[in-house]
This record gives C-alpha cells, structure tokens and sequence, in this order.
C-alpha cells in the first residue's frame, strides 16, 4: 500500500468516528420521575443538577406534581416511571390491590422538618380543644395531628379539622383563619419564621417514630413495575446515582443547597438547615431498612394498620408484597 493511499484510508476512518457512534457506546436513557419542592425530592433533583445521573447515563425527565396521590396516580397511568411518595398515598392504592409499582429504596427521615404550629399562648395538645386546625388530607401530617390528638386523649370531634392544601397553610394560619396548622417543609419553614407562633409537635413525638423510627408517612422510592421489568439495568443506574446524591446530602449541606435552591426557593441558610434537619439513608443501609421481617419493615406495617384505626385506610395492606430489593 503506498503512502497516499495509506493516508486516505486513515482520514477516512477518522472522519467515520466523528459521525458514526463508537460501537459498543450507549445512548442516554431516559427515565420520567415525578417530583416536587419536598425534601424527599432532593436525592433526585441533585443528582439532576449536579451531574450524577448524566454520568450514568441517564436523562432525567421531572415532572412536578402537587400531591402524592397525583403523583402515584401517574405512575399507575404511566406517565412516571419513579417517584419518590410519601406512603401514606402508596397504602391507599395497596389496599386496593394495586400491583402496579414497587417499594426499591427509602431516602430519608424527615422527622423534625415536618410538624404542628400553634399561637404561642398554647402549651398543650390539650389546649387545642375547640379550636380549628389546618392540615392537608389524607397527608403524613394529617396522622401526625389523629395521633397527637389521640396521645392527649382528644378525639377528632373535640376540634375542628379543616383541609387545607399545603401552599395555602402559611396564608391560612398568618389570617387568623386556623389556630394551629400541620406542614411540612418548604412550608413548615415559612410558619415558623412568622411571630406569635411556635412549634409544638414535630414528627419524632409520633408514636411509631419513638418505636420504629418510623414517621407519620415516610418517604419511599416507588418504582412503575412494567419500567423496572424491561429496564432493570437502567434502574439499577439510577438507585446508585441517588443513593449518592443522598450521601452527598448527608456529608456536604452546603454543597447541595446551593442546586436545591432553585427547587425550593428557601434562602441558603435554611435550606442548609432543611437538609440537615434529615437523616439521609445511604445504599448500604437499603437491605436492612427494607428486610422482612425488620424493624422498620414492621413500622411501615403498623402504620397502615394505624390508618385503618383512624380510619384512613378501609384495610391493611401487608406491605412486605410491594417491597423489592432486588434492584439495590
């Protein structure tokens, strides 16, 4: 082969790779997940921002949504393909016998960024007697507020319970319209810098929390089983980027806040504070959190057979069925 044919054959392969994908190179894939400003979201919002999931491979679509039960309708319709929920919406849908979606992960324990503001002339759950409280429905802090209720020997009739959507309890609360309101963050974190109210309750007194350190509705990671079953690699890229986003959660605050922001529109300083007021559960923890039976496990079990009590639930699901660690 002389020179120049040699030279044309090189400048020919060269520019075969700038057009023609390296064989073996895969395409991003992409997964929908259904989001919001709540904290539990943030494992997947920072891995978002800051590169974690695009150096796996993936290409995260986020889709907001107002409510757990909105979100975990759309994992159910197909629009979602993970989500992070609180549980108390997922055991709805279990009790029903929904066999649509999984349990693959637990992000985090949000037990004191989630809780009961009252005036700051009320020093018991006692003294709510004959007063209005406002709290979203069929929520984690709804059973924080039956549960605290019941702790101090009141019944649900001994005050009045008003529903009230999440966004809107700031504003509710400031206006005079409520007398105490149950929130989560980002809202728990604007009531409780106004004056003239305090925190009464958080989520540590729940009683599950004290046995189980199980909150009133836990975060979980869900999965859409049909998404899991033909693209259980891609899962699998997933569960590890988050679990390292939540590492980096735990281990560098400051570092987080400064891409959560944009999420949560809290200032630095208190998103810095949000994150650390959590306990973020890494990859290794995921088998002992979710094993059957366990500790935890069983604290989710006795938190749907608590909302059957108060009647949340019409039953219990067994909840070990939606559980599946196999993707960790």
């Amino acid at each position: 082969m002389n020179q120049s044919r040699r030279l044309f054959l090189q400048a020919s392969a060269a520019a075969a790779a700038l057009t023609v994908p390296a064989i073996g190179m895969a395409s991003q894939a992409t997964i929908n997940y259904g989001g919001s400003a709540w904290l539990g979201h943030y494992p997947a919002y920072l891995a978002m921002k800051n590169g974690g999931f695009a150096g796996a491979g993936l290409d995260l679509q986020w889709q907001s949504f107002g409510t757990s039960s909105a979100r975990m309708s759309a994992i159910l319709s197909g629009g979602i393909d993970i989500a992070c929920t609180g549980i108390v919406s997922a055991l709805a849908l279990m009790a029903r016998g929904s066999k649509h979606f999984s349990i693959v992960g637990v992000p985090e324990n949000f037990g004191r960024v989630e809780g009961l503001f009252v005036r700051s002339d009320v020093s018991s759950i006692k003294a709510l007697k004959g007063k209005k409280i406002g709290v979203t429905f069929a929520s984690s802090a709804h059973l924080l507020v039956l549960d605290l209720l019941a702790g101090a020997g009141l019944s649900p009739s001994d005050v009045t319970v008003l529903n009230v959507p999440a966004p809107e309890l700031p504003a509710a609360i400031q206006s005079g319209q409520i007398d105490a309101a149950a929130a989560w963050t980002p809202q728990f974190n604007r009531i409780r810098a106004m004056p003239g109210l305090k925190l009464l309750a958080d989520d540590t007194t729940f009683s599950l929390f004290k046995s189980h350190n199980v909150t009133p509705g836990p975060d979980v990671l869900v999965v859409r089983n049909a998404f899991a079953e033909k693209n259980a690699d891609v899962l699998r890229g997933f569960l590890k980027a988050y679990f390292n986003a939540c590492t980096v959660l735990r281990d560098r605050p400051d570092e987080a806040a400064k891409h959560l922001v944009s999420l949560t529109s809290l200032s630095a300083e208190d998103q810095v504070e949000t994150i650390k007021g959590a306990e973020w559960y890494s990859a290794a923890q995921q088998q002992q959190l979710l094993k059957v039976p366990g500790s935890y496990a069983d604290g989710l079990q006795r938190l749907a057979d608590m909302l059957v009590t108060h009647k949340q639930l019409d039953k219990a699901p067994a909840v070990r069925e939606w559980i599946n660690v196999s993707y960790l």
